[in-house]
């Protein structure tokens, strides 16, 4: 409905505000205020640049955190093969481990290693790249929602964090059928390195020469487990995830072995019977311990769930910590000329007729920077709290996102030239496929203006969730969660069930726009039953019926939470003025109908007790 609907408000809604500089002008400082001004600034940019360090750390620990509580199962989702060879199961697969490992780059790796063991082929392998690219973009999402306490704020932000899940959703909606069809992807990446000669080399460390020093003070883990699981290791199973020795010594003896016939012989020539047991010549391999590592969870008697809990709740609460101290910095430091000079800096294009050229300009920033930083959730979870605020506008955020697409797969594309000789060609080809997607996806949704749809639904769906701010929750949910789970288990019942279910659902969903559509543009074609959706009930085609029912639940709880308190005399008193006030007709916090309710609720729930 998004693509079809007036933007009502559109200048209000969506113009960048000005941050307002209430301090004392630089020129009525003297000497001594503006030397304590300068010494003040360069500390707020040290703490900018410490919670910054503090935030991308925290993302490292949470995806370690994530690997240690679903990493395992991610490995046995993998391994179910004949339900990867469905293209929309494998999709749905790629999008649910990636949000079990909170890593791209992990779930890549899994899947290279299942190509190059020969479990799976480079075909059924793209399809998961793609759910792979979908799976990443949660991150930033949920960073938006601790800017959910200001209305304009949370609108932009959660807008400038959804453009990029829409943009991964619908170069999956085009390419995904054009693959399936041509298998465009695979034959031209074929192409590609069949036509080079390409030499195995080594993948450059750039920023986590800087973050690893702490985030391997914390936790390190053995990435080859979920791998071996993946590819039907048994002993992998009962490994724990969790590095305890960092410095091994592998030792290979040429043994004699007994086997259970001449079949099992590694070959005939090394092979004989004394007629009780068959022998055979084998190479043993015996790892020997050398030096254990040295992080904090080494010598911790814990399962690899609790530890990953511990690490979940603590990653978390220092992310958030990070990103609300780094938002209120930002806030103190762009003021006045210095939020004016950024603002014109990130948001003015060239002058005509060079104006085009600026988007592309952006898509190479987020490009470089997300090489920099090698992780795009890094990059793009840091830009959405600048368009919360109102430094970046949504206009701009996108082609730096669909940079950071770019920038992803150009450290995918280093690391996989960093493989063995054996397993380069398919994981150079797998990581090709992921740049050449992206690439695709930005030549159908960014060089011509009215085709960049994902700013206008990002936009709409910032709206709406401005307004009713618990559907941020329930987007999240339904499109992350529900939706490739419903995928998964049709894929699991057959093909046949897919297709019996998946079907009628999708026509359904095309009649439903097509609906929408005529009632816009040509009401006189549709039956007069047919130009409005009244004839349904309210909750059938509005929020608003849904959302008194949130806020009813919301001031019930509040209300059993309040009530098991017992309030002072002067907070009795307080209340009292509140409800007198509320009565008396002043305006509430929120345009909200049922937040007024909730807040009368509450008030009087307190007084009765």
């Amino acid at each position: 409905m998004a693509l079809i609907q007036d933007e009502l408000d559109k200048t209000d809604a969506w113009e960048l505000p000005e941050l307002q500089d209430t301090g004392v002008p630089w020129s009525a400082l003297d000497t001594s205020g503006k030397v304590k001004r300068v010494l003040v600034s360069a500390a707020k940019l040290l703490l900018l640049l410490g919670f910054l360090y503090m935030f991308i750390c925290s993302l490292d620990i949470l995806s370690s955190a994530f690997q240690l509580v679903g990493g395992k199962t991610a490995g046995d989702i993998f391994q179910d093969n004949t339900v990867l060879s469905n293209p929309l199961a494998g999709l749905v697969i790629g999008v649910l481990v990636t949000l079990l490992v909170q890593s791209s780059s992990t779930s890549s790796s899994i899947v290279v290693s299942m190509v190059s063991s020969g479990i799976l082929t480079v075909q059924v392998a793209v399809p998961i790249i793609m759910g792979t690219n979908i799976g990443t973009s949660v991150t930033n999402t949920l960073v938006a929602m601790t800017q959910a306490g200001e209305r304009n704020t949370f609108r932009r932000a959660f807008a400038g964090a959804t453009v990029h899940d829409f943009f991964n959703w619908l170069s999956v909606l085009v390419l995904l059928p054009l693959e399936v069809a041509t298998g465009y992807l695979y034959i031209v990446t074929k192409l590609i390195i069949d036509s080079f000669q390409i030499e195995s080399g080594e993948a450059p460390d750039l920023l986590n020469v800087i973050t690893d020093v702490l985030t391997e003070s914390i936790i390190q883990l053995d990435k080859s487990v979920i791998s071996g699981i993946a590819t039907g290791d048994p002993e992998a199973r009962n490994k724990s995830l969790i590095k305890k020795w960092c410095k091994t010594f592998t030792n290979t003896t040429l043994m004699n072995v007994t086997v259970p016939g001449p079949e099992n012989c590694t070959s005939p020539s090394f092979c004989w019977d004394d007629g009780n047991y068959t022998y055979t010549l084998k190479n043993i391999s015996e790892t020997i311990n050398i030096e254990k590592c040295n992080h904090l969870f080494v010598d911790v008697d814990l399962p690899d769930l609790a530890i990953g809990l511990i690490l979940l709740a603590l990653s978390l609460l220092v992310l958030c910590s990070c990103l609300i101290l780094i938002v209120k910095l930002l806030n103190s430091m762009l003021k006045g000329q210095v939020a004016a000079v950024i603002k014109k800096i990130l948001n003015t294009d060239f002058p005509f007729p060079f104006g085009w050229v600026t988007g592309y300009i952006a898509i190479l920033v987020g490009a470089g920077m997300t090489f920099i930083v090698q992780s795009s959730s890094v990059f793009t979870s840091a830009i959405t709290p600048l368009v919360g605020i109102g430094v970046i506008s949504i206009e701009r955020a996108y082609p730096l996102s669909l940079g950071s697409n770019i920038g992803t797969t150009t450290t995918a594309i280093l690391a996989a030239m960093a493989s063995p000789g054996d397993t380069l060609a398919n994981a150079l080809q797998i990581a090709l496929v992921h740049f050449l997607f992206n690439i695709s996806g930005i030549i159908l949704w960014y060089p011509i203006p009215f085709t960049r749809i994902p700013i206008r639904l990002a936009k709409a769906l910032g709206n709406t969730t401005a307004k009713y701010r618990w559907f941020a929750a329930v987007y999240i949910i339904c499109c992350f969660f529900v939706l490739p789970l419903f995928v998964f288990s049709l894929s699991l019942a057959g093909w046949q069930v897919l297709v019996g279910v998946g079907v009628p659902l999708l026509v359904m969903l095309i009649v439903i726009i097509v609906i929408n559509v005529l009632q816009k543009r040509k009401p006189s074609c549709l039956p007069s039953a047919l130009r409005s959706w009244d004839f349904l009930p309210l909750w059938a085609h509005s929020l608003a019926p849904w959302d008194k029912v949130v806020g009813v639940i919301t001031a019930k709880c509040c209300c059993c939470c309040k009530c098991c308190q017992i309030a002072s005399p002067d907070q009795d008193d307080k209340l009292q003025e509140s409800v007198e006030e509320n009565q008396n007709g002043h305006p509430a916090a929120y345009d909200n109908p049922a937040m007024s309710a909730e807040k009368e609720k509450h008030f009087l729930c307190i007084k009765t007790h």
